[in-house]
């Protein structure tokens, strides 16, 4: 092997270290739940996507083993070829009618869905008008399409009409956005976006990695929080966060773009079918979901509750509704230190620092659950109350 190439790859690696923003993998040995095992400890999980309690619960696992049962391990193929089960078709059935869309397409990953979203619907004809704070997924889809650029301030519905009118003479003009901004929690000013798309001709696509499954009254998402369901033209998502926890994704809309879409989505044509095992759980969860709102009404007291007091306890927390809960440090030394003295005291949470979010803008970033019970939340504002006074976070 090229020995200086490898040298300069582990120069760069000690650099980052030096810096303090080396990210460190700990090993779970446990069921991902509101207690997990971690590096051998039980600790409070608060930095799992795992919104609704899902991951583990016994009517999912018993879902996914009678799906392996009926429907085997994998397909061993892409689906326009030998990979499409009956269960993969009833599963885009069950995310349309729950979604309120007309059509789904299965992936293997929200990133791929994203990526492979763009390039088969526009070309240097249409414009694509994105929000500065969306997913990298998205980001990256959008370089892999020839589609002119627009990207317009974060959340910024002036800033957006102006990249809408510099965008007139397109054919086709696409506004996306994340309908939670998964750093900060934002919510999408989704009812004001619909307008603009009414009023300049346009369409819209948001992605609902970080919604599906509770945002909204019934859980449907943003567009039901913001009131335009019916209004949205593409909507990405994942199975891997409030939907079962394992992995997925998927591209749900309009009957129209959904076929072509089959035609023409390189990650769909050529990546693997989702494996029987999370599809059939899949179709349990939306089931679930659709029976009681139960799990999302619990996720909303515990947001509430847990937003509330630490806010009484002096932190900074960035304001706002949804479960994700920025406790803002800023400095990324702080957040790498403060994350650790936290599992300390038996709470697994993350630090977050560029490149993930901006320089100067370090976090931890705390994610409830359904999951969690209100010992659980209490246990962690005393831990975090503790060590924001010792690293003098806290006056």
């Amino acid at each position: 092997m090229n020995q200086n190439f490898v040298k300069r790859i582990g120069k760069e690696i000690e650099e980052i270290k030096a810096s303090g923003l080396y990210k460190t993998e700990r090993i779970i040995s446990s069921p991902q739940g509101a207690e997990i095992t971690v590096n051998g400890k039980t600790v409070l999980n608060f930095c799992a996507n795992n919104y609704l309690g899902l991951s583990s619960h016994p009517k999912v696992i018993e879902a996914a083993y009678r799906a392996i049962a009926s429907h085997g391990y994998g397909m061993s193929s892409v689906r326009f070829i030998c990979g499409t089960q009956d269960i993969h078709k009833e599963l885009e059935q069950t995310l349309s009618q729950f979604l309120g869309t007309e059509d789904t397409i299965l992936y293997a990953a929200c990133f791929d869905a994203n990526g492979g979203v763009f390039e088969p619907l526009f070309n240097e004809g249409d414009a694509i008008i994105s929000d500065a704070l969306n997913h990298a997924s998205i980001i990256d889809g959008v370089r892999l399409c020839k589609g002119q650029r627009f990207r317009y301030e974060h959340n910024n519905m002036d800033d957006l009409e102006t990249k809408l009118k510099e965008a007139a003479g397109c054919r086709s003009r696409i506004i996306v956005t994340d309908g939670v901004f998964s750093m900060d929690g934002t919510i999408a000013q989704l009812d004001k976006i619909c307008e603009l798309v009414d009023r300049y001709d346009s369409i819209i696509m948001i992605d609902e990695c970080h919604a599906s499954g509770f945002m909204g009254k019934t859980g449907r998402g943003t567009h039901e929080y913001r009131g335009v369901m019916g209004r949205i033209d593409i909507i990405t998502g994942t199975l891997g966060k409030a939907l079962g926890g394992a992995s997925g994704g998927f591209i749900s809309g309009r009957k129209e773009i959904i076929d072509l879409l089959r035609q023409r989505s390189r990650p769909y044509l050529f990546s693997n079918t989702l494996a029987p095992s999370i599809t059939g759980a899949s179709i349990a969860v939306l089931n679930m979901l659709s029976e009681t709102t139960e799990l999302r009404d619990k996720l909303e007291r515990n947001t509430k509750y847990f937003r509330t007091k630490m806010t009484e306890a002096g932190f900074d927390i960035k304001p706002g509704e949804h479960p994700i809960v920025p406790i803002m440090l800023y400095d990324a030394v702080v957040a790498q230190n403060f994350a650790s003295k936290l599992l300390d005291e038996g709470i697994y949470v993350i630090g977050f620092f560029f490149p993930v979010v901006p320089k100067g803008q370090a976090r931890i970033r705390v994610q409830l659950s359904a999951a969690h019970d209100q010992h659980h939340l209490d246990k962690a504002i005393v831990a975090f109350t503790k060590i924001g006074k010792e690293l003098k976070v806290l006056k």
